[in-house]
């Protein structure tokens, strides 16, 4: 999915250079003996890598290399098959740190008491909005679609009802005209992704319900697969409306150059939480504050880290910002899907 990473060993170099004077053995014995518990002589940190391949634990050397030289113990690796896994991982001990989703997050704070310690950035932002299509704007909107840039493609893309602003880059920010979507009529077809789908799915349905709209009878569910078909499906005249990740118009340019003229975007839901990092909690804590700066220092530490992160992990960024209501309120919204 992502380039070929850059040999680990050459980066783990380099980022070993950076970072080796940052903390001698005599700090890290006074901090450990400082601390309210002793330091184990390992911990394992479990993720879902989005690099593809058969070099998965050389992909992590780097990351590890960088905590293990830094924290003065062994920091491990482990990939694990989903995110689900990450947790039960977390459970039975097999991890004490894990990179994992919002959901998943969730559920090792309720299940495990985990500690949620960084939340992912990607393109300067920790959340992002489900967006509503259309392709037809005479109903949906109640003023001309303007015309705004999107920053991390440089790509023009179509709004309406001022969820943005004409001739800036855009923001994504939500809720935003979300009344709009009570437009909806019993004969529209709308483009819904599989109910597991956060931005294709469940945040528009839990708004959409919020209104009172009835989403079994209101309308006619018209079932996709994935963002960009969600995009096409309005495109192509299949649905009237959709919903997708902010801003999934820039996943079909190639294929539909004129996607900004033909889907409109008319309303924002609710901010959906990028995934994070999370520590057990029987982890000394004074261990997890250095662990968490180091990692939120990570990708700022070398060019080669940099790219690394976001081989690895699709992320430009982890921040300690954690913003912890954003994953309580999607858990809430999980649930109401479990069944």
């Amino acid at each position: 999915m992502r380039s070929t990473l850059i040999a680990a060993s050459a980066l783990t170099a380099a980022t070993l250079a950076l970072v080796g004077c940052s903390a001698d053995t005599a700090d890290k014995g006074d901090a450990q003996a400082s601390g309210d518990k002793a330091w184990p002589e390992s911990i394992t940190i479990s993720l879902v890598p989005s690099v593809e391949g058969e070099d998965l634990a050389e992909a992590l050397d780097p990351l590890t290399g960088y905590l293990s030289e830094n924290l003065g113990i062994e920091v491990n690796g482990v990939v694990a098959n989903d995110y689900a896994a990450t947790v039960e991982a977390l459970g039975a001990d097999q991890a004490q740190v894990i990179i994992s989703d919002a959901g998943s997050l969730y559920h090792a704070m309720q299940q495990f008491d985990a500690d949620l310690i960084l939340r992912d950035v990607r393109f300067g932002a920790t959340s992002y909005a489900s967006v509503a299509y259309t392709n037809n704007p005479d109903k949906y909107c109640d003023d001309e679609p303007v015309m705004g840039t999107y920053a991390a493609s440089g790509i023009e893309l179509s709004f309406c009802n001022g969820i943005e602003e004409e001739g800036a880059e855009l923001t994504g920010q939500g809720a935003a005209s979300i009344d709009a979507l009570k437009k909806i009529t019993p004969d529209t077809k709308v483009a819904l992704q599989a109910a597991t789908s956060p931005a294709g799915y469940q945040y528009p349905v839990v708004a959409m319900r919020d209104l009172g709209m009835n989403t079994d009878k209101d309308f006619t569910q018209v079932p996709v697969e994935g963002n960009n078909n969600a995009v096409l499906a309005v495109y192509n005249g299949d649905a009237e409306v959709s919903f997708g990740y902010w801003d999934a118009r820039t996943t079909v340019t190639e294929e539909a150059p004129d996607v900004a003229e033909k889907v409109v975007a008319f309303a924002y839901t609710e901010m959906i939480p990028n995934g994070g990092v999370a520590a057990s909690k029987d982890l000394p804590s004074d261990l997890v504050e250095q662990l968490t700066k180091l990692m939120d220092d990570y990708a700022d530490s070398s060019d080669e880290a940099a790219s690394v992160m976001f081989d690895l992990v699709g992320l430009s960024d982890w921040t300690s910002e954690t913003a912890e209501d954003e994953i309580s309120r999607y858990g809430e919204i999980l649930e109401q899907f479990a069944n």
